[in-house]
């Protein structure tokens, strides 16, 4: 179906007051947010209103390139930050629910409280525990960018931005900031968002799986 234009949403995150997260810092970082919608929208249009059969491409640098790539950092711009507003807002404590039961199997949840702690000093940008469709795995994915490092069939499910707007504000840009900023962001996450999001991916998992039905 053709492109539609998206609106920024909104996020019970910014209707409560977070712990440690300050709302000077929500309300900047849902400016930037919003340019990555529009962003969206305004790439949608330019690349809607290329004319294909004239356009030149090349691979150092060409104006359909350009659009092309800055349209998937502005479009995962503005995904990445639905997923991690929408699951700020809650009230933290240790993972729980279906996600807590998957980490434990996968690589025990006390230790994988370690890693990802560990990814988001690592991390340039974002760390995404992601659901994979084609083995049921949840992994710690870094990305340096949010258009770089993406894995094909991996359903994100839990984001962290690690980006220094996210926290530079409230704790410094110090690693020793990063730190407690993670702390923070644990201590507002909604894990029932996360266990939903992780519903759905392994919805989406168990469908793939199924063999096509052919016609009778």
């Amino acid at each position: 179906m053709p492109w539609q234009e998206v609106q920024p949403q909104q996020f019970r995150a910014f209707e409560k007051e977070l712990d440690g997260i300050s709302e000077q810092t929500m309300e900047d970082h849902y400016k930037l947010y919003e340019n990555y919608v529009n962003k969206v929208n305004e790439c949608r249009k330019a690349l809607n209103d290329v004319d294909w059969r004239e356009a030149q491409g090349n691979q150092v640098y060409s104006y359909t390139r350009g659009l092309s790539v800055d349209y998937t950092f502005a479009l995962l711009g503005m995904k990445n930050h639905d997923l991690y507003f929408g699951h700020l807002g809650g009230d933290g404590g240790v993972p729980s629910g279906r996600f807590a039961e998957l980490m434990e199997q996968e690589m025990g949840l006390e230790s994988w409280q370690s890693a990802i702690r560990v990814q988001a000093l690592n991390a340039r940008g974002w760390v995404m525990v992601g659901y994979d469709l084609n083995d049921g795995s949840l992994f710690n994915y870094v990305m340096d960018s949010q258009n770089l490092f993406a894995v094909y069939n991996m359903v994100p499910v839990l984001a962290l931005d690690v980006y220094e707007h996210a926290y530079a504000r409230d704790f410094g840009s110090a690693s020793a900031g990063r730190n407690e900023y993670v702390e923070a962001f644990f201590r507002n996450l909604d894990w029932d968002h996360v266990n939903r999001q992780l519903e759905q991916a392994e919805a989406a998992g168990r469908a793939a799986s199924q063999p096509e039905l052919k016609d009778q």
